[in-house]
């Protein structure tokens, strides 16, 4: 009998492999690949190899799960994060060169600007080539230039040929276009070996207008003749190609699936030798699997996708070559508001009764509204100083500030420096024996983890740049609406007041009771905390009978306000002027730059229109706070974070958790140099 157990526990461990054995399936498109994967798996074990017959059917089979990795060009970047693959870029190569900027480059003695190509003669390095077809072509038909409705109107080489009068483009069809090969020497057939130098001859030897190349094509002793059509209308010198040019060749990049595990996969390829990973002669062929002018590799943030990787001029040139650019409608059309909560959602849905041409989408953070912002699949949203940081970083503009203070609403005017901020104060009760000095160790309540007043500047007052501080640590315990609910910061939440089963507790959103201004003072009101983290007004808004039933016994004067200015006194809550912790920018609505006069003027309408834009019915501060007297335009968005706030964030980056994953993902240059 016991013989026997042993056995089937023998074919058990067999049968189970651990899990720290997972291999991993990389897809590989020739047979030379094939042999170099080989033998990258024999130097890192956990690597296993696929072979595909191009890199679509590698895309193909990691979406269905027969595999799980491939390294691809921007295009097909582009490709796999399509319905239905929804495949994301995980690492990406680093480069020894220098970028490649596509450009169109024309003679300096000539007069025409990209919008007069139409009938113009070209040249291009190669068709389907990056640089010669799709990021030129898909940037012309992407900003109208070229016009093309999409494959149910004609085909883009069709419309391409109606547009040039004639073209060198190597390696399309010679017998369906021919003037697009008119212009070629010899054969219209791709050369293998510098392809957009040959372009340029095109355009040196007078058999095109404007040559499509890779900015370095030109040699530098002859620069100084030629010129760059810049996608404005304006020329540039040939060495002003960062600022005049029609898309940033991304590098390549890994691509799996949405929940792929990169860390595992990097850490596979880390095992191997770069003189290994980089490098195919051995194997017969150039740039297999790697590229091998490739230094390195670099792990994604995990919130990047194609979309985020590419950058948005180079993903909609890849789209407009798919799917063309059809009209979209112009004035009139509705503005999408971006709300994060059931309760905004409810408020939101009910402004469209005297804001009809407005309709309402609902994300889960304020981050996931930056993102739907960007791609276009929203319109605006508000957010807090922080979040208005991270907006600007990812291409987003602010657009209106709230107003607190009813006087300024009555001029009627602008926006400015003296009107768009309030300051954040550290609010105690009167005679606690707490002061700025013997802060350390107490309990504290924050309006939420990562927002302007309640954590980030309170974390830049008292860190600072001390290695190894935080909030988490600097407190006993605390409510930080929106903390790991199993950290100290979660401890003094309150929840939605249920006995049990409260989801609500510590969750960023009206359903916590000490979510936000008021609710971080409601915490220290009642005695929860010891110390709250609030904008200035909210102590006088809140008490002497002014604030909800829960604050109706509350006097002013039993508050007063501490500060590392005089870290052993205390001072009256209207003194904030006085002592705060900084003074920060109003809470702001966000929005994309060419659709930020629209969603101002509508925003304007609504102020007349809404009666309950600035009330709150079922929560607190929905869709904006509930102190909001009117929204102002911002004069200069630009200058709405001053240079000593955005230290302050920045600052709070280095000493706290990071810089969060989509400013990461935003920032992100997707051609890394080493």
């Amino acid at each position: 009998m016991n013989i026997l157990l042993i056995s089937l526990l023998g074919c058990l461990v067999v049968a189970w492999p651990s899990a720290s054995a997972q291999k991993v399936k990389w897809c590989v498109k020739t047979q030379n690949e094939l042999k170099k994967c080989e033998h990258l798996a024999s130097k890192s074990p956990d690597l296993e190899c696929h072979l595909r017959s191009s890199v679509t059917e590698c895309i193909k089979s990691i979406e269905k799960g027969d595999a799980d990795a491939v390294t691809a060009d921007g295009e097909h970047v582009y490709l796999g994060g399509l319905h239905p693959y929804k495949l994301r870029p995980i690492i990406a190569e680093k480069s020894k060169e220098e970028c490649c900027y596509a450009v169109a480059v024309v003679k300096k003695d000539t007069n025409f600007n990209i919008n007069e190509l139409r009938g113009k003669t070209s040249c291009h390095s190669c068709y389907q080539s990056s640089v010669g077809w799709n990021i030129p072509i898909g940037r012309l038909i992407a900003e109208k230039k070229i016009t093309w409705d999409g494959p149910d109107d004609m085909s883009l080489e069709k419309a391409v040929s109606q547009f040039f009068s004639s073209s060198c483009i190597p390696g399309i069809s010679k017998a369906t276009y021919p003037n697009l090969c008119q212009s070629c020497q010899g054969d219209c057939i791709c050369p293998s070996f510098l392809p957009c130098l040959i372009a340029f001859q095109c355009l040196k030897n007078g058999k095109g207008q404007v040559a499509f190349v890779c900015h370095d094509a030109i040699p530098v002793s002859e620069r100084q003749d030629y010129q760059l059509l810049c996608i404005n209308g304006s020329r540039k010198s040939v060495e002003e190609y960062k600022d005049c040019h029609l898309g940033k060749k991304p590098a390549r990049a890994i691509i799996g699936r949405m929940d792929a595990d990169s860390q595992h996969i990097y850490k596979v390829l880390k095992q191997i030798p770069h003189s290994d990973l980089f490098s195919s002669k051995t194997f017969g062929g150039e740039d297999l699997i790697f590229s091998d002018s490739a230094s390195g590799l670099v792990e994604l943030p995990k919130t990047t996708d194609s979309f985020l990787y590419l950058k948005e001029d180079y993903y909609k040139s890849m789209r407009a070559l798919k799917d063309g650019n059809p009209a979209v409608p112009g004035l009139g059309r509705k503005i999408n508001w971006c709300v994060i909560s059931h309760q905004e959602q409810q408020k939101c849905d009910k402004l469209t009764s005297c804001m009809p041409l407005m309709e309402c989408t609902r994300q889960s953070s304020v981050e996931e509204c930056i993102d739907k912002v960007k791609r276009r699949e929203a319109d605006f949203f508000a957010a807090d100083g922080g979040q208005v940081y991270i907006a600007q970083k990812c291409g987003l503009v602010p657009a209106m500030v709230e107003q607190y203070d009813q006087k300024y609403c009555s001029s009627g005017g602008e926006a400015t420096e003296s009107t768009e901020a309030y300051f954040v104060v550290a609010v105690v009760r009167k005679d606690s024996g707490v002061t700025w000095n013997k802060l350390q160790g107490r309990k504290s309540c924050h309006t939420g983890l990562n927002r302007n007043a309640g954590w980030k500047v309170p974390d830049a007052a008292i860190c600072g740049n001390k290695t190894g501080c935080t909030l988490y640590n600097y407190f006993s315990e605390g409510c930080a609406p929106g903390a790991d609910p199993a950290s100290n910061m979660c401890k003094l939440c309150k929840g939605s007041g249920k006995a049990v089963g409260d989801e609500g507790k510590c969750k960023a959103s009206s359903e916590e009771m000490y979510y936000g201004y008021d609710g971080a003072f409601r915490c220290l009101a009642e005695k929860a905390g010891e110390v709250a983290f609030i904008k200035h007004s909210i102590v006088g808004d809140y008490t002497d009978g002014k604030g909800p039933d829960w604050a109706k016994d509350l006097k002013s004067g039993d508050f007063e306000l501490i500060c590392p200015g005089s870290p052993d006194q205390t001072f009256k809550h209207s003194e904030f002027a006085q002592c705060n912790l900084a003074k920060v920018p109003a809470h702001a609505v966000v929005t994309r730059e060419d659709v930020s006069s629209d969603v101002v003027s509508r925003l304007k309408e609504a102020q007349g229109s809404c009666p309950d834009l600035f009330k709150s019915v079922g929560g607190r501060n929905l869709l904006f706070s509930d102190s909001t007297k009117c929204l102002q335009e911002i004069a200069k968005p630009q200058e709405l974070l001053t240079k000593e706030y955005i230290a302050m964030i920045e600052r709070t980056y280095t000493t706290g958790q990071g810089e969060p994953d989509l400013l990461k993902a935003c920032t992100l240059d997707n051609c890394i140099v080493d």
